[in-house]
């Protein structure tokens, strides 16, 4: 999903790409936990809560953890830009068990694969918070 979405941002000047598969899409940026680079990474948002998005560290079912995760897990302080709100900080904040459990259900309907992804995987997929600072 990266490339092609960050062209198609890239080329539309930001007029598409923002809601693949019907799902909204943010830009996060983490500080590489080894590197101390900035990372970006284009992600699809299943759920929105009020000012807070919720992303899914899903790598596609691997058995890994997506670098991403791995970085905002270890520095907490992100930048996230969205459709209609240019690049501004964000605290991501990794959900319980519980949250995921009360949650999984709503992002398996905006998203089918997820569930398929959590099949292929003995890691509990992880859901993190983008919340507002």
């Amino acid at each position: 999903m990266n490339n092609l979405h960050k062209a198609g941002l890239a080329i539309s000047r930001g007029k598409w790409g923002w809601e693949p598969a019907g799902m909204p899409a943010i830009k996060l940026y983490t500080t590489g936990r080894k590197s101390g680079q900035e990372r970006e990474s284009m992600l699809t948002c299943p759920v929105v809560d009020g000012d807070t998005f919720v992303i899914v560290a899903s790598r596609g079912g691997d058995d890994f953890h997506p670098a991403w995760y791995l970085n905002l897990r270890d520095n907490p302080t992100v930048w996230v830009e969205a459709k209609n709100q240019p690049k501004h900080q964000r605290t991501a904040r990794i959900g319980t068990s519980e949250e995921r459990a009360a949650l999984w259900p709503s992002i398996t309907e905006k998203y089918k694969g997820y569930a398929g992804y959590q099949e292929r995987t003995d890691r509990e997929i992880p859901i993190v918070f983008l919340e507002r600072i």
